[in-house]
């Protein structure tokens, strides 16, 4: 008794690292993550134990999604019949200009299965009260159902005015179904929505907290933005639901985000992405209902694709898209997004296109949202300044928009930005459209924030200060646990 009480702290300390070490190399990381987390249990050893159960520890797909309810749920039979074309060698080829998508789309279908559909009609929206002005008007039109996920709900101003729309719809006899990330969402709770779920709608937290802020899965976050009206209108991009979003929030002024309505059949597969999150947090779950796929009238002639990842997925899909889009690019890449927190294999793609004789413009924020992640960027981004990039920070208020352009031909406008914990820690969701004409819109929209950011140069980065240089360093350190 006297030895353990003598060598106490020994002994967890040894326990602590046994333990570490097991679960560490058990959950194959990542090598940068992997001695991150090594030096955290090594210089902190009983709370660095606690941090990694809470931040650290890997999930498993087969926990969260049944991926046998794929099939249940629409879209399996024509995922199927697109492989079997694909590998034929029969491709599609839409309005792309000069880009050759086809390698973009194999990859997307037959190894992710993302549906390729060419009849949709999309609307950008680049401002947050037209977005949300756009959305209210089709809730007071839907018949049968509305589905809505988001990473964050607010109990403000406009959260009310949702909740609002939602109850009327119920009352209507419309079904309601909101699917809220748990950690996003934590301004809001089951009695901010009592009396929509009192009257019928339905509620579920992704990943719910024991209690405020603790949960084991803490580190995995639904970041997806989904509305589905009546299976035919779709609604996704960066947007949550809250006033900072409406440009209404001193600290961030003005808040220039990207987000899309589509109305064709790649709301199938924004339905099919809702639905499985949906059976993966609640008790009752749904099956195939003709009523959540319903025949699509619609006069757009928009190829899309929608692609999902999450810390379930085992390609890393959105990180494969954007080094596949980077790899096609030809003469430009234009990138908009909050977070540059590349892993080596995006950089290296960037730098290559770069060294390549291809344009990459690069805007981010001039203000941070999140400290040690905005200077990470700001470290991550001016890195590329010495090989040719141009590095913009956008001054109209806070950027948010997470958008690629590669030559004018094909777009992606999601939630997931280019950083390690949208490719491997949350659950994302983007599209891609396939269409010279909405890719020039994307990127008129893009240089138009153009007139309202700074340029980045080499000699204003050499000259920043050294409590800049030394948060900058410490932000690069940890980056692979950000």
């Amino acid at each position: 008794m006297k030895f353990l009480y003598d060598n106490f702290f020994v002994i967890i300390f040894i326990a602590n690292m046994l333990l570490s070490l097991i679960i560490v190399f058990r959950e194959r990381k990542q090598t940068a993550q992997t001695w991150s987390w090594l030096l955290v249990l090594m210089f902190i050893p009983v709370l660095g134990f606690i941090l990694y159960i809470f931040l650290g520890r890997g999930i498993s797909k087969d926990k969260i999604f049944d991926m046998k309810m794929q099939a249940k749920i629409g879209m399996n039979a024509e995922i199927q019949a697109e492989k079997q074309s694909l590998l034929r060698g029969l491709f599609p080829h839409p309005p792309t200009g000069e880009v050759e998508s086809k390698q973009l789309i194999y990859m997307l279908t037959v190894f992710e299965s993302s549906l390729y559909t060419t009849n949709n009609e999309v609307l950008l929206y680049t401002d947050g009260r037209e977005k949300f002005d756009g959305l209210i008007a089709d809730i007071r039109q839907a018949t049968d159902h509305i589905h809505m996920e988001y990473y964050i709900y607010r109990g403000d101003t406009l959260g009310k005015e949702i909740r609002q729309e939602l109850i009327n719809a119920v009352k209507r006899g419309v079904k309601v179904r909101l699917l809220l990330d748990a950690w996003g969402s934590t301004q809001v709770n089951m009695k901010f929505f009592e009396e929509l779920k009192k009257i019928g709608g339905e509620i579920a937290f992704f990943f719910p907290l024991f209690v405020p802020y603790l949960n084991p899965r803490i580190n995995y976050r639904n970041h997806r933005k989904i509305v589905v009206i009546d299976g035919k209108i779709g609604y996704t991009g960066g947007f949550n639901v809250g006033n900072e979003y409406l440009g209404e929030v001193k600290k961030f002024g003005y808040w220039r985000d990207n987000h899309l309505r589509i109305s064709g059949e790649a709301v199938y597969s924004l339905q099919n992405r809702f639905l499985m999150d949906w059976n993966s947090q609640h008790r009752k779950e749904l099956s195939y209902d003709s009523a959540y796929f319903p025949p699509i009238d619609s006069a757009g002639k928009k190829a899309v694709q929608v692609v999902t990842s999450g810390p379930d997925s085992e390609h890393e899909q959105i990180k494969m898209t954007y080094l596949k889009m980077i790899s096609i690019a030809k003469k430009e890449i234009l990138i908009q997004t909050p977070y540059y927190i590349p892993d080596a294999s995006i950089h290296e793609a960037l730098k290559l296109a770069l060294l390549s004789g291809v344009k990459v413009r690069m805007q981010i924020p001039n203000k941070p949202d999140h400290m040690l992640v905005y200077w990470a960027t700001y470290s991550f981004s001016a890195e590329l300044l010495k090989y040719g990039a141009i590095i913009e920070t956008y001054e109209h208020g806070f950027i948010h928009a997470k958008t690629m352009i590669i030559d004018g031909g094909v777009v992606s406008v999601g939630s997931a930005n280019i950083d390690v914990r949208s490719f491997r820690l949350d659950f994302e969701v983007n599209t891609i459209i396939y269409d010279q004409e909405f890719s020039e819109e994307v990127r008129d929209a893009f240089y138009e924030d153009s007139k309202v950011s700074e340029l980045l140069t080499e000699e204003k980065y050499r000259n920043r200060g050294v409590f800049i240089k030394l948060k900058e360093g410490l932000a690069r350190l940890i980056s692979p646990l950000l």
